[in-house]
């Protein structure tokens, strides 16, 4: 682990440019949910190698089929049923 870079708290909010802020990177450590972290005495830090992860586990795909006005279309040309 000696070549792994840290982010502090400040810098992971910059990392998501402030759509995750500080207090909300405070919050979720002490619900114990969000990216995981390191501990040492009060130094908080976040492997990047780890929020690169979450960052892999919290991906949302979408769906490939395209858009024609406001209907949705399956590769195939085809509607899209939703039920």
């Amino acid at each position: 682990m000696p070549d792994e870079k840290f982010l502090t708290t400040e810098e992971v909010a910059e990392r998501y440019r402030g759509e995750v802020s500080v207090g909300t990177l405070e919050n979720w450590r002490a619900q114990r949910i969000g990216p995981p972290f390191v501990k040492i005495g009060k130094a908080v830090l976040y492997p990047v190698e780890e929020l690169d992860a979450w960052d892999r586990r919290n991906l949302v795909a979408c769906d490939d089929a395209r858009v024609v006005g406001r209907r949705r279309l399956r590769p195939d040309g085809e509607p899209r049923s939703f039920r």
